[in-house]
């Protein structure tokens, strides 16, 4: 089911980790369900911005999927409202967080993951978003300095 143009419903909760280890990872939450539509309008912002096709690696997580990934509990992922993405015909993912940074795109979160992805995440409701830029890396965690 078509959420907008270019993301689906079942694009946001596929789970490769939940298939393997034999759990539903459907969200059935009507707040999440929400959270998802409204997550699918903010990925449309991102690649309108960047003018490419943006692959989801991650985005809805049930606890159980969360849990396995060695995510936190506070995860945005659990409430529908954060997606790891990449968008190789772009760029790199620092060149993702880079433009999003640079961009007027209201998030929540922007974290450079490992170099390999990058994790965007917004508000909840009518909360301010926090304009976070982060780096998590081998390292630990740290502000993106750009």
């Amino acid at each position: 089911m078509n959420l907008t143009q270019h993301f689906t419903f079942e694009e946001l909760y596929a789970s490769e980790i939940a298939d393997r280890n034999g759990i539903d990872n459907t969200p059935t939450d009507p707040k999440v369900l929400n959270n998802l539509k409204s997550l699918a309008l903010n990925l449309e912002s991102v690649r309108r911005l960047l003018g490419k096709p943006i692959h989801i690696n991650s985005a809805y997580r049930c606890l159980a999927v969360n849990a396995l990934l060695g995510s936190k509990p506070t995860s945005s992922h659990i409430k529908g409202l954060a997606a790891d993405i990449i968008s190789p015909s772009f760029g790199t993912p620092l060149d993702i967080v880079r433009a999003i940074v640079a961009s007027n795109i209201q998030y929540d979160q922007v974290i450079l993951e490992f170099d390999r992805w990058c994790h965007i995440g917004f508000a909840e409701d009518d909360a301010k978003p926090r304009l976070q830029k982060l780096v998590i890396d081998k390292s630990g965690t740290r502000t993106f300095k750009g």
